[in-house]
Protein backbone atom coordinates (compact mmCIF):
# COMPACT_ATOMS: atom_id res chain seq x y z
CA UNK A 1 0.00 0.00 0.00
CA UNK A 2 1.03 3.34 -0.89
CA UNK A 3 0.35 5.95 1.58
CA UNK A 4 0.86 10.15 1.98
CA UNK A 5 0.52 11.69 5.25
CA UNK A 6 -0.42 15.55 5.53
CA UNK A 7 0.38 16.86 8.35
CA UNK A 8 1.06 20.06 10.32
CA UNK A 9 3.34 18.82 13.00
CA UNK A 10 5.88 15.83 12.48
CA UNK A 11 9.17 14.74 14.69
CA UNK A 12 11.05 16.47 15.71
CA UNK A 13 8.27 18.08 16.87
CA UNK A 14 7.54 17.18 20.85
CA UNK A 15 3.83 16.39 20.99
CA UNK A 16 1.32 13.45 20.85
CA UNK A 17 0.57 13.93 17.13
CA UNK A 18 4.05 14.08 16.27
CA UNK A 19 5.35 11.18 18.03
CA UNK A 20 2.05 8.62 17.04
CA UNK A 21 2.93 9.78 13.18
CA UNK A 22 6.61 8.94 13.88
CA UNK A 23 6.09 5.76 15.16
CA UNK A 24 3.67 4.92 12.28
CA UNK A 25 6.47 5.80 9.56
CA UNK A 26 8.34 3.33 11.46
CA UNK A 27 5.90 0.51 11.86
CA UNK A 28 5.22 1.22 8.05
CA UNK A 29 9.14 0.63 7.33
CA UNK A 30 9.20 -2.61 9.13
CA UNK A 31 5.70 -3.60 7.14
CA UNK A 32 7.39 -2.59 4.11
CA UNK A 33 4.47 -0.64 2.83
CA UNK A 34 5.36 2.61 0.86
CA UNK A 35 5.06 5.93 2.46
CA UNK A 36 5.86 10.06 2.58
CA UNK A 37 4.95 12.44 4.48
CA UNK A 38 4.60 16.18 4.09
CA UNK A 39 5.21 18.44 7.06
CA UNK A 40 6.59 21.77 8.12
CA UNK A 41 10.71 22.31 7.74
CA UNK A 42 12.01 23.29 11.45
CA UNK A 43 14.76 25.91 9.91
CA UNK A 44 15.59 27.70 6.97
CA UNK A 45 18.68 25.32 6.38
CA UNK A 46 16.49 22.08 7.10
CA UNK A 47 15.69 19.86 3.61
CA UNK A 48 13.67 17.51 2.59
CA UNK A 49 15.14 13.51 3.38
CA UNK A 50 13.59 9.93 2.55
CA UNK A 51 10.27 9.98 2.59
CA UNK A 52 9.94 13.40 4.40
CA UNK A 53 9.26 16.41 2.33
CA UNK A 54 9.55 19.68 4.58
CA UNK A 55 7.52 22.74 3.73
CA UNK A 56 8.80 26.50 4.27
CA UNK A 57 7.45 27.33 8.00
CA UNK A 58 7.26 29.99 10.39
CA UNK A 59 6.35 30.52 14.39
CA UNK A 60 2.65 30.73 15.12
CA UNK A 61 2.67 34.43 16.85
CA UNK A 62 0.36 33.27 19.43
CA UNK A 63 2.11 30.13 20.20
CA UNK A 64 5.84 30.00 19.22
CA UNK A 65 6.03 26.27 19.37
CA UNK A 66 3.17 25.88 17.32
CA UNK A 67 4.40 26.49 13.18
CA UNK A 68 2.31 27.34 10.07
CA UNK A 69 3.72 26.32 6.94
CA UNK A 70 3.71 27.72 3.59
CA UNK A 71 3.52 25.12 1.61
CA UNK A 72 4.81 24.62 -2.36
CA UNK A 73 1.69 23.48 -4.33
CA UNK A 74 3.26 23.05 -7.68
CA UNK A 75 6.23 20.65 -6.42
CA UNK A 76 3.42 18.74 -4.22
CA UNK A 77 1.35 18.29 -7.38
CA UNK A 78 4.20 16.80 -9.15
CA UNK A 79 5.33 14.21 -5.29
CA UNK A 80 1.99 13.20 -5.26
CA UNK A 81 1.81 12.82 -9.46
CA UNK A 82 4.95 10.42 -9.03
CA UNK A 83 4.69 8.87 -5.94
CA UNK A 84 0.68 7.77 -6.90
CA UNK A 85 -0.62 7.53 -3.45
CA UNK A 86 -3.12 4.78 -2.69
CA UNK A 87 -4.81 7.05 0.12
CA UNK A 88 -3.96 10.31 1.52
CA UNK A 89 -4.34 10.60 5.59
CA UNK A 90 -4.50 13.96 7.05
CA UNK A 91 -3.55 14.38 10.67
CA UNK A 92 -4.17 18.00 10.93
CA UNK A 93 -6.69 20.58 9.36
CA UNK A 94 -4.09 23.44 8.82
CA UNK A 95 -2.40 24.67 5.88
CA UNK A 96 -0.72 21.06 4.80
CA UNK A 97 -3.57 19.34 5.75
CA UNK A 98 -5.58 21.48 3.37
CA UNK A 99 -3.07 20.53 0.80
CA UNK A 100 -3.55 17.15 1.57
CA UNK A 101 -7.68 17.59 0.78
CA UNK A 102 -6.95 19.72 -2.16
CA UNK A 103 -4.54 17.13 -3.86
CA UNK A 104 -6.63 13.98 -2.93
CA UNK A 105 -9.91 15.87 -4.65
CA UNK A 106 -7.62 16.86 -7.77
CA UNK A 107 -6.72 13.70 -8.39
CA UNK A 108 -9.45 12.00 -6.99
CA UNK A 109 -7.44 9.96 -4.60
CA UNK A 110 -9.66 8.11 -1.31
CA UNK A 111 -8.95 10.34 1.79
CA UNK A 112 -9.04 9.50 5.45
CA UNK A 113 -7.99 11.94 8.42
CA UNK A 114 -7.23 12.02 12.42
CA UNK A 115 -8.74 13.81 14.75
CA UNK A 116 -6.14 14.89 17.59
CA UNK A 117 -6.67 17.94 19.56
CA UNK A 118 -9.24 19.73 20.88
CA UNK A 119 -8.90 23.03 19.60
CA UNK A 120 -12.41 23.82 20.69
CA UNK A 121 -11.27 23.23 24.66
CA UNK A 122 -7.80 25.16 23.64
CA UNK A 123 -9.67 28.58 23.08
CA UNK A 124 -10.55 28.90 26.37
CA UNK A 125 -7.13 28.58 28.02
CA UNK A 126 -6.43 31.68 25.61
CA UNK A 127 -9.66 33.72 26.05
CA UNK A 128 -10.92 33.04 22.27
CA UNK A 129 -13.90 31.58 23.36
CA UNK A 130 -15.79 34.24 20.27
CA UNK A 131 -14.22 32.13 17.72
CA UNK A 132 -16.05 28.79 18.97
CA UNK A 133 -18.33 29.16 16.65
CA UNK A 134 -16.43 29.82 13.25
CA UNK A 135 -13.67 27.29 14.45
CA UNK A 136 -16.19 24.28 14.51
CA UNK A 137 -17.66 25.62 10.96
CA UNK A 138 -14.54 25.50 9.35
CA UNK A 139 -13.94 21.81 11.39
CA UNK A 140 -16.94 20.47 10.09
CA UNK A 141 -16.28 22.04 6.90
CA UNK A 142 -12.88 20.41 6.31
CA UNK A 143 -13.62 16.94 7.79
CA UNK A 144 -16.70 16.40 5.91
CA UNK A 145 -15.07 14.95 2.70
CA UNK A 146 -13.28 11.82 4.57
CA UNK A 147 -14.26 8.58 4.10
CA UNK A 148 -12.90 7.94 7.37
CA UNK A 149 -12.12 10.46 10.80
CA UNK A 150 -10.35 8.58 13.22
CA UNK A 151 -10.98 9.80 16.82
CA UNK A 152 -8.48 8.31 19.94
CA UNK A 153 -10.98 7.82 22.04
CA UNK A 154 -15.38 7.56 23.12
CA UNK A 155 -15.14 11.03 24.34
CA UNK A 156 -14.15 12.22 21.43
CA UNK A 157 -16.51 10.22 19.49
CA UNK A 158 -19.33 11.63 21.52
CA UNK A 159 -18.14 15.04 21.35
CA UNK A 160 -17.67 14.79 17.24
CA UNK A 161 -21.22 12.64 16.62
CA UNK A 162 -22.94 15.99 18.91
CA UNK A 163 -21.69 18.43 16.19
CA UNK A 164 -22.83 16.22 13.08
CA UNK A 165 -19.79 14.42 11.79
CA UNK A 166 -19.66 11.32 10.45
CA UNK A 167 -17.84 8.24 9.26
CA UNK A 168 -16.05 8.46 12.74
CA UNK A 169 -14.44 5.36 13.91
CA UNK A 170 -12.43 5.06 17.37
CA UNK A 171 -8.52 4.27 16.95
CA UNK A 172 -6.61 4.43 20.36
CA UNK A 173 -3.62 4.49 20.43
CA UNK A 174 -0.85 2.31 22.14
CA UNK A 175 2.26 2.39 24.19
CA UNK A 176 6.12 0.92 23.73
CA UNK A 177 6.50 -1.37 26.75
CA UNK A 178 10.41 -1.60 25.69
CA UNK A 179 10.76 1.76 26.40
CA UNK A 180 8.39 2.47 29.50
CA UNK A 181 8.18 -0.65 31.78
CA UNK A 182 8.41 -0.93 35.72
CA UNK A 183 12.52 -2.10 35.67
CA UNK A 184 14.46 0.98 36.03
CA UNK A 185 16.29 2.01 39.23
CA UNK A 186 14.46 4.24 41.42
CA UNK A 187 17.82 4.77 43.55
CA UNK A 188 19.02 6.63 39.71
CA UNK A 189 16.72 8.90 39.57
CA UNK A 190 16.85 9.85 43.17
CA UNK A 191 21.03 10.27 43.07
CA UNK A 192 20.75 12.50 39.85
CA UNK A 193 17.67 14.44 41.14
CA UNK A 194 19.31 14.38 44.95
CA UNK A 195 15.79 13.54 46.48
CA UNK A 196 15.76 13.28 50.11
CA UNK A 197 12.10 12.97 50.36
CA UNK A 198 9.71 9.49 50.74
CA UNK A 199 7.59 10.49 47.58
CA UNK A 200 8.47 10.85 43.93
CA UNK A 201 5.16 12.33 42.15
CA UNK A 202 6.07 13.95 38.11
CA UNK A 203 4.12 15.41 35.56
CA UNK A 204 5.44 15.13 31.84
CA UNK A 205 3.74 17.40 29.08
CA UNK A 206 3.78 20.79 27.66
CA UNK A 207 4.09 23.84 30.40
CA UNK A 208 0.72 25.87 28.74
CA UNK A 209 -2.20 26.65 29.60
CA UNK A 210 -4.22 24.49 28.26
CA UNK A 211 -2.54 21.58 30.28
CA UNK A 212 -3.84 23.41 33.48
CA UNK A 213 -0.49 23.11 34.73
CA UNK A 214 -1.52 26.41 36.89
CA UNK A 215 -3.20 23.96 39.46
CA UNK A 216 -0.25 22.01 40.20
CA UNK A 217 1.32 24.26 42.61
CA UNK A 218 -2.10 24.94 43.78
CA UNK A 219 -2.08 21.41 44.96
CA UNK A 220 1.24 21.13 45.98
CA UNK A 221 1.09 23.41 48.42
CA UNK A 222 -2.30 22.88 50.11
CA UNK A 223 -1.45 19.35 50.71
CA UNK A 224 -1.15 18.23 54.12
CA UNK A 225 2.06 19.97 55.39
CA UNK A 226 3.19 16.47 56.58
CA UNK A 227 2.77 15.21 53.20
CA UNK A 228 3.92 17.95 51.49
CA UNK A 229 7.22 17.52 53.38
CA UNK A 230 7.69 13.87 51.97
CA UNK A 231 7.35 14.90 48.50
CA UNK A 232 9.96 15.64 45.67
CA UNK A 233 7.71 16.92 42.22
CA UNK A 234 9.87 16.22 39.29
CA UNK A 235 7.99 18.51 36.13
CA UNK A 236 9.12 17.22 32.45
CA UNK A 237 8.84 19.37 30.25
CA UNK A 238 8.43 23.37 28.28
CA UNK A 239 6.67 26.03 27.08
CA UNK A 240 5.39 29.15 27.90
CA UNK A 241 3.64 28.43 31.60
CA UNK A 242 7.64 27.38 32.80
CA UNK A 243 8.97 31.03 33.89
CA UNK A 244 5.55 31.76 35.97
CA UNK A 245 5.81 28.43 37.38
CA UNK A 246 9.15 28.95 38.84
CA UNK A 247 8.45 31.84 39.78
CA UNK A 248 5.39 30.66 41.71
CA UNK A 249 6.59 27.27 42.72
CA UNK A 250 10.41 26.50 43.81
CA UNK A 251 10.28 23.97 47.02
CA UNK A 252 10.28 21.07 46.83
CA UNK A 253 10.44 20.77 42.85
CA UNK A 254 12.52 20.13 40.03
CA UNK A 255 12.10 21.17 36.18
CA UNK A 256 13.77 19.00 33.84
CA UNK A 257 12.87 20.80 30.44
CA UNK A 258 12.18 18.59 27.72
CA UNK A 259 14.19 15.13 27.64
CA UNK A 260 14.78 12.01 25.78
CA UNK A 261 11.83 9.60 26.13
CA UNK A 262 14.38 7.08 27.52
CA UNK A 263 15.07 9.35 30.40
CA UNK A 264 10.94 10.35 30.50
CA UNK A 265 10.33 6.89 31.19
CA UNK A 266 12.81 6.19 34.11
CA UNK A 267 11.27 9.21 35.95
CA UNK A 268 8.02 7.97 35.68
CA UNK A 269 9.08 4.44 36.42
CA UNK A 270 10.77 5.79 40.18
CA UNK A 271 7.72 7.88 40.66
CA UNK A 272 4.85 6.68 43.29
CA UNK A 273 2.20 8.79 41.29
CA UNK A 274 1.45 10.89 37.72
CA UNK A 275 0.18 13.57 38.38
CA UNK A 276 -1.94 15.06 35.13
CA UNK A 277 -4.75 17.71 35.72
CA UNK A 278 -5.47 18.60 31.82
CA UNK A 279 -8.37 18.65 30.59
CA UNK A 280 -8.15 18.74 26.92
CA UNK A 281 -6.85 15.44 25.79
CA UNK A 282 -8.32 13.93 23.16
CA UNK A 283 -6.33 11.13 24.71
CA UNK A 284 -3.38 11.24 26.79
CA UNK A 285 -0.64 9.21 25.69
CA UNK A 286 1.80 10.35 28.97
CA UNK A 287 -1.04 8.71 31.08
CA UNK A 288 -0.77 5.42 29.28
CA UNK A 289 3.11 5.43 29.17
CA UNK A 290 2.51 6.24 32.64
CA UNK A 291 0.51 3.20 33.21
CA UNK A 292 2.48 1.08 31.63
CA UNK A 293 6.01 2.07 34.26
CA UNK A 294 3.44 0.73 36.59
CA UNK A 295 2.90 4.13 37.96
CA UNK A 296 -0.27 5.07 39.51
CA UNK A 297 -2.49 7.91 37.88
CA UNK A 298 -4.19 11.22 39.60
CA UNK A 299 -6.01 13.34 36.42
CA UNK A 300 -8.77 14.92 35.75
CA UNK A 301 -11.88 13.59 34.53
CA UNK A 302 -12.23 15.05 31.52
CA UNK A 303 -11.24 14.15 27.93
CA UNK A 304 -9.57 10.75 26.44
CA UNK A 305 -7.79 10.55 30.07
CA UNK A 306 -11.26 9.12 30.81
CA UNK A 307 -10.97 5.87 28.84
CA UNK A 308 -7.17 4.94 30.14
CA UNK A 309 -7.45 5.60 33.88
CA UNK A 310 -9.88 3.28 35.49
CA UNK A 311 -11.24 4.52 38.54
CA UNK A 312 -9.99 3.15 41.52
CA UNK A 313 -7.96 0.29 39.64
CA UNK A 314 -4.99 2.25 37.94
CA UNK A 315 -5.78 5.63 39.51
CA UNK A 316 -7.87 8.07 40.46
CA UNK A 317 -10.10 10.56 38.31
CA UNK A 318 -10.54 13.79 39.68
CA UNK A 319 -13.25 16.85 39.83
CA UNK A 320 -11.03 19.41 37.12
CA UNK A 321 -10.31 22.11 38.58
CA UNK A 322 -11.09 21.03 42.19
CA UNK A 323 -8.45 21.15 44.43
CA UNK A 324 -9.72 19.29 47.08
CA UNK A 325 -10.44 16.17 44.72
CA UNK A 326 -6.38 16.33 43.72
CA UNK A 327 -5.11 16.69 47.20
CA UNK A 328 -7.80 13.38 48.37
CA UNK A 329 -6.47 11.13 45.67
CA UNK A 330 -3.31 11.79 46.55
CA UNK A 331 -3.27 12.11 50.04
CA UNK A 332 -5.66 8.52 50.06
CA UNK A 333 -3.06 6.65 47.71
CA UNK A 334 0.17 7.71 49.25
CA UNK A 335 -1.21 6.82 52.79
CA UNK A 336 -2.33 3.58 51.54
CA UNK A 337 1.08 1.31 51.01
CA UNK A 338 -0.95 -2.14 49.65
CA UNK A 339 -3.47 -0.16 47.52
CA UNK A 340 -0.68 1.76 46.33
CA UNK A 341 1.27 -1.63 44.92
CA UNK A 342 -1.98 -3.25 43.79
CA UNK A 343 -2.91 0.22 41.50
CA UNK A 344 0.65 -0.73 40.33
CA UNK A 345 0.62 -4.06 39.24
CA UNK A 346 -2.81 -3.07 37.60
CA UNK A 347 -1.44 0.01 35.61
CA UNK A 348 1.03 -2.74 33.84
CA UNK A 349 -0.96 -5.50 33.48
CA UNK A 350 -3.84 -3.10 31.71
CA UNK A 351 -0.72 -1.11 29.51
CA UNK A 352 0.68 -4.37 28.44
CA UNK A 353 -2.10 -5.03 26.38
CA UNK A 354 -2.04 -2.03 24.59
CA UNK A 355 0.09 -2.53 21.56
CA UNK A 356 0.95 -0.31 19.02
CA UNK A 357 1.40 -2.93 16.71
CA UNK A 358 -2.18 -4.23 17.30
CA UNK A 359 -3.30 -0.01 16.54
CA UNK A 360 -1.41 0.30 13.49
CA UNK A 361 -2.72 -2.95 12.17
CA UNK A 362 -6.19 -1.58 12.83
CA UNK A 363 -5.23 1.38 10.79
CA UNK A 364 -3.98 -0.26 7.83
CA UNK A 365 -7.02 -2.75 7.35
CA UNK A 366 -9.22 0.24 7.97
CA UNK A 367 -7.11 2.20 4.73
CA UNK A 368 -7.46 -1.18 2.87
CA UNK A 369 -11.45 -1.94 3.63
CA UNK A 370 -11.71 1.84 2.27
CA UNK A 371 -9.87 0.96 -0.76
CA UNK A 372 -11.78 -1.95 -1.66
CA UNK A 373 -15.45 -0.07 -0.63
CA UNK A 374 -14.10 2.74 -3.41
CA UNK A 375 -13.48 0.26 -6.35
CA UNK A 376 -16.79 -1.17 -5.30
CA UNK A 377 -18.87 1.81 -5.61
CA UNK A 378 -16.55 3.20 -8.77
CA UNK A 379 -17.53 -0.25 -10.95
CA UNK A 380 -21.19 0.46 -9.51
CA UNK A 381 -21.51 3.67 -10.85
Amino acid sequence: MKIAIFTDTFLPDVNGVAKTLGRFTKYLDQSHHSYIVISPKQTKQEISAGQIYRQSSFPFPLYKDCRISLPNTIHLKEIIKKFQPDIIHVATPFSIGLTGLHLAKKYNIPIVGSYHTDFDHYLKYYHLTLLSKALWRYMEWFHQPLLRIFVPSSVTYQQLQKKGFQHLQIWQRGVDTTVFHPYYSTEEIRKKYNIKERYILSYVGRLAPEKNVELLPQIAKQLPTELQNNIHWLIVGDGPSKNSLKNEWQQNVTYTGFLPQNDVAKIVSASDLFVFPSETETFGNVVLEALATGTPVVAANEGGVKSIVQEGFTGKLCNSNHLDSFINAIDSILNDEEWRKQLKQNAVRYAQKQRWEDRFEELLSTYQFILEDTKTNQKHA
